[in-house]
């Protein structure tokens, strides 16, 4: 893991087209702002392991009578 050290309203740049800016400090919080391509998904963590878990239940279950009844 690379680890900066920014401070408010600078940025990072990443693959030449993701920038993260430090948008607010308050406390021990920090809002960032993340500019990419509509191309590419930008999720929070806890949403992207949400989805990724969905995603392996609905591989992983029978779902063959549900697909029956939509013929």
């Amino acid at each position: 893991m690379l680890a900066l050290s920014r401070k408010k309203h600078e940025a990072i740049i990443i693959n030449n087209d993701i920038e993260i800016t430090i948008l607010d400090i308050k406390g021990d919080q920090v809002k960032i702002g993340i500019a990419a391509p509509k191309s590419i998904p930008v999720y929070r963590k806890e949403v992207y392991l949400q989805i990724q878990a969905a995603n392996q239940d609905a591989m992983t279950s029978d779902n063959s009578e549900e697909l029956k009844k939509l013929f």
